[in-house]
């Protein structure tokens, strides 16, 4: 049986993670949510002033996510990264672990873009869905696979409503700083 990744987009809020993070944005970024199910995060974006992308296999997806934005229907698992040469000022990607893709993910962030990644971790076979080692980060993997990004903020453990593990990362892809003084990535929206 082929491994497949199951995105879980519970309901239209926006997940804690990303709006807390959504600040390292700059000005009318370009938006890319992967795997961008009905498009929550999309909307949050577009609600902000940013031209949002989304990529979903699922047709109900595409259609309900293309409200927010423009929409891409590509399996990323099986077929081709349809963005290969595109970069963009943020890319999005919420419970959803592939991981052939994620070094396309995060080359998808330009310079002085922002990575906003939250999935499920191990641990989460304890209390649910996922909870295949497929679809669940093992300690550390996402910082690794963000190496070549500067990490803003960084979690792994367990949230109790529903119950899950995750891990989740917001990070930075070095762009050109002023001279002499480094980048400013606020902890806190001002």
């Amino acid at each position: 049986m082929k491994d497949v990744a199951i995105p879980v987009h519970s309901n239209t809020t926006p997940s804690e993670w990303i709006v807390r993070w959504s600040h390292l944005l700059a000005p009318n970024a370009t938006v890319l949510d992967v795997a961008c199910g009905s498009g929550r995060h999309m909307q949050w974006f577009a609600g902000r002033g940013h031209a949002a992308t989304g990529v979903d296999r699922a047709p109900e997806a595409v259609e309900a996510a293309g409200a927010f934005g423009r929409v891409v229907a590509a399996d990323i698992e099986s077929g081709p990264w349809p963005f290969a040469a595109q970069r963009f000022g943020a890319v999005v990607v919420t419970n959803y672990l592939w991981r052939p893709r994620m070094a396309d993910i995060v080359a998808a962030v330009a310079p002085g873009g922002v990575l906003l990644y939250e999935t499920f971790a191990a641990g989460n076979e304890t209390v649910g869905k996922p909870s295949r080692p497929d679809f669940l980060l093992q300690p550390g993997e996402l910082l690794g696979a963000c190496a070549s990004l500067q990490v803003v903020a960084y979690e792994d453990g367990f949230l109790p409503e529903p119950a899950r593990f995750v891990q989740r990362i917001a990070a930075v892809r070095p762009g050109e700083a002023a001279a002499g003084a480094p980048p400013r990535h606020f902890l806190k929206a001002s």
